[in-house]
């Protein structure tokens, strides 16, 4: 494990404050600095705070990777991204239960204060805003509650990937490459929408390469949007598979959730389990205290993989 590596989950595993996140920021900023980048907060709705390093309209590739935390879960974010079917009843069922929790809560409210003694006409006017309460209450816990502390592979796996280029990037491919940390990646893909919008133009036929959930698997599947196709052959040959990986790059049957989903030419990078019966490729644990799996191996992978992809376009 880096040195850079060890420094990030000692202090800054947990990103998910205004103040966390402005520790990370300048950590960020030093390390930049340390060895001669130019870096730069963008903000963007919500109060959201990119962290760029280099010239995104002019660089070959941005590589990318959001750094805010998620609330913790009791159940995890169950994603596969090459079964849609699966990925969607399993949403579907997690919204069931939601929507039975808001309903026991604005029924149950009333019931109890019935049974405390109050008139039935009261309890009944109860009922709209105890389910309101209930409801704003869980919006509030999936999107502010308290932070998971255990976030190795969601995502400081990809945060890792970023830190280890910016500290390992020879100097004379510096200008071909910008590295761009998202905030607000949890609650719905704000900061790279900012971005997206801040850099319209230049990010029209650009190469962006999102790095999230990255450590917890041996299957590493590319996602490409479909106007990425063109830079296939190049990450194919920039990221061979072997012994220890099974490399996947795709744009066909393939639905990844994250950040590079607000690009034309996206490519989300994720690893992935694989299931012993129907062979299908799944990711868990994250969202909960279980996101504690960090596969080095992966890590330095991806880094070298994303230095020989400069060379190639």
């Amino acid at each position: 494990m880096t040195e850079t590596t060890k420094t990030i989950f000692q202090k800054f595993e947990v990103r998910k404050s205004k103040a966390q996140k402005t520790a990370f920021i300048e950590y960020i900023q030093q390390l930049a600095s340390e060895r001669g980048y130019s870096c730069r907060v963008e903000k963007g709705s919500m109060g959201a705070r990119n962290i760029v390093i280099g010239d995104p309209d002019r660089a070959k590739v941005v590589y990318t990777a959001h750094y805010d935390t998620c609330p913790v879960m009791p159940v995890p974010n169950f994603i596969t991204p090459k079964n849609f079917f699966i990925y969607l009843l399993y949403q579907l069922a997690l919204s069931a239960v939601m929507i039975a929790v808001v309903l026991t809560v604005g029924v149950g409210i009333p019931i109890i204060a019935g049974q405390a003694g109050l008139a039935e006409e009261i309890c009944d006017l109860l009922v709209l805003p105890s389910t309101y309460l209930a409801l704003f209450g869980l919006l509030y816990l999936l999107m502010a509650g308290p932070a998971n502390r255990h976030t190795a592979n969601d995502n400081t796996s990809g945060v890792t990937v970023l830190v280890d280029l910016l500290c390992t990037l020879p100097e004379e491919k510096r200008d071909a490459v910008a590295l761009v940390f998202f905030d607000l990646e949890e609650v719905g893909l704000v900061g790279s929408s900012a971005f997206a919008k801040a850099h319209k133009k230049a990010m029209k036929d650009r190469l962006l390469v999102n790095f999230d959930c990255v450590s917890a698997g041996t299957n590493l599947l590319f996602a490409l949007r479909k106007p990425a196709k063109k830079f296939a052959p190049a990450i194919e040959s920039a990221f061979p598979g072997n012994v220890n990986f099974t490399v996947e790059v795709t744009a066909k049957g393939v639905f990844y959730p994250s950040d590079q989903m607000n690009f034309p030419c996206g490519v989300g990078v994720a690893a992935l389990k694989c299931s012993r019966f129907g062979k299908i490729l799944y990711m868990d644990r994250i969202h909960t205290p279980k996101d504690t799996v960090y596969r080095e191996e992966n890590i330095a992978y991806l880094t070298e993989g994303a230095i020989r992809l400069i060379d190639l376009l």
